[in-house]
């Protein structure tokens, strides 16, 4: 069994849905649909992840994280939100969040950000995670990648910036995503420093040519491989 997850979610429909799809990847999830019932239930302990909605009755997702993390300041906890604003974003980081995804989402997406959660917190018995990118493997625990029969190591900031790109081909990360992802927030300070780890990146891959990490001018990035 890969871990014990909280999801904490008013919305029925969207809960049963996430939850069915933990559950197929082996995971046990207890949910619970406001931040009242999520708190009584995590402090009746043994969880590994707490997945939480921002906006809901009773008790809201940052009230909640903020009563969890008073008692637990290890648990991982990745907020589920419908809010755009960055200030948001930050003020979850500061009560003690780990990751964040918005609204909406694909499943796939909350899979590896759990799957990273977990394996930054000691989930030793999780598989390796491997993406196949064009002529490429890249394996995103042990952080490396294959090229034919030539291994190379990535660093962790690369790593962890290309796991979302590699788990969206052809779709657009948000330059926001991926600073988080990083650096916990996003500063404009750090877009130079991204920009430069990408262009890292896009020399890495550049052995398979018909791999491109484009930007998406005021958006983010976009890794594509042209099968053609």
């Amino acid at each position: 069994m890969n871990g014990k997850i909280l999801l904490v979610e008013d919305e029925a429909d969207l809960a049963m849905i996430v939850a069915d799809t933990l559950c197929q990847q082996g995971y046990t999830v207890t949910l619970a649909s406001n931040g009242d019932e999520g708190l009584h239930k995590f402090f009746e302990g043994g969880f590994d992840i707490v997945i939480a909605d921002v906006m809901m009755p009773k008790m809201d997702g940052f009230e909640m994280a903020k009563r969890i993390r008073s008692h637990n300041a290890a648990v991982p906890l990745l907020f589920l939100t419908a809010k755009s604003s960055i200030d948001d974003v930050e003020r979850g980081f500061d009560i003690g969040a780990n990751d964040y995804l918005r609204k909406p989402f694909e499943l796939r997406e909350l899979i590896v950000r759990v799957r990273c959660l977990l394996r930054q917190w000691g989930d030793s018995d999780s598989e390796d995670i491997k993406y196949h990118i064009g002529g490429y493997v890249f394996n995103a625990s042990t952080q490396r990648l294959q090229f034919n029969d030539v291994e190379f190591q990535l660093s962790n900031i690369e790593a962890r910036i290309l796991e979302p790109l590699a788990a969206n081909v052809g779709k657009t990360v948000d330059a926001s995503v991926l600073m988080i992802a990083v650096w916990q927030r996003d500063d404009p300070s750090n877009r130079n420093s991204l920009h430069g780890y990408i262009h890292k990146l896009r020399r890495a891959l550049r052995h398979d040519p018909s791999i491109s990490i484009l930007n998406q001018r005021g958006f983010g990035y976009m890794l594509t491989v042209n099968r053609s």
